[in-house]
């Protein structure tokens, strides 16, 4: 007997994305911001030192908890490699057109060689709120005449206060990440769905998912 396949929505504790906000099964709330990286090797032992002690001050200074993830995924060449080639096709100058035919080739044999790998840096950013804040509590379980009225606004004006909670928190990691020389920008409702279907979808290239760009300088 062929047992059925769960869709993957069955696990995956995200209710929704509203306002860039990633909101979970359990009530919490999530930022997502993408972060630049910071190359130690490029720098002396004392500014690697300093950079760490940073960091380390950074954490320290935080009274929530973050998530760091890293994602590693093999670079798609083939928009550079149409690039190139339209340019092939352009060249009007014999010799370039052949040195340029010739890097092409040279771009396909080293990539079907080596694994060129881009790697993608985020933080995440929870919000739990309290229970007497955005649901009701047990002696108002119990006489829920005494709750709060059904408006109908509550849920919306519960969103707004944790957002402007978990907006807090988000400056405050911002901040801290600017005092480390680190660029960060905080990803919108349709990079977030971008960023889940490419995790849950790893096969996928830039054509079927549009890949979030850094934060420019």
């Amino acid at each position: 007997m062929a047992i059925a396949a769960r869709p993957t929505q069955d696990f995956v504790q995200i209710k929704e994305v509203r306002d860039g906000i990633v909101m979970l099964l359990d009530g919490s709330l999530a930022s997502v911001i993408l972060v630049s990286s910071v190359n130690l090797s490029l720098k002396s032992y004392d500014e690697q030192q300093a950079t760490l002690m940073q960091f380390q001050n950074f954490l320290n200074s935080l009274d929530f908890s973050i998530q760091i993830v890293i994602q590693s995924r093999r670079y798609d060449i083939r928009p550079y490699i149409l690039t190139l080639e339209n340019r092939v096709r352009e060249q009007q100058e014999p010799l370039l057109r052949i040195q340029t035919q010739e890097y092409i080739e040279f771009i396909r044999t080293f990539t079907e060689q080596v694994n060129i790998m881009r790697k993608s840096f985020y933080v995440v950013i929870p919000y739990s709120p309290a229970i007497l804040g955005g649901k009701k509590g047990f002696f108002a379980n119990l006489l829920p005449s005494f709750g709060k009225s059904g408006t109908g606004d509550e849920p919306l004006k519960d969103f707004e206060e944790q957002r402007t909670q978990l907006e807090q928190r988000v400056g405050v990691v911002e901040q801290g990440l600017s005092r480390l020389g680190v660029r960060s920008v905080q990803l919108g409702t349709q990079e977030i769905i971008e960023l889940f279907y490419r995790t849950f979808n790893p096969g996928e290239t830039t054509s079927e998912a549009k890949s979030v760009s850094a934060p420019n300088a």
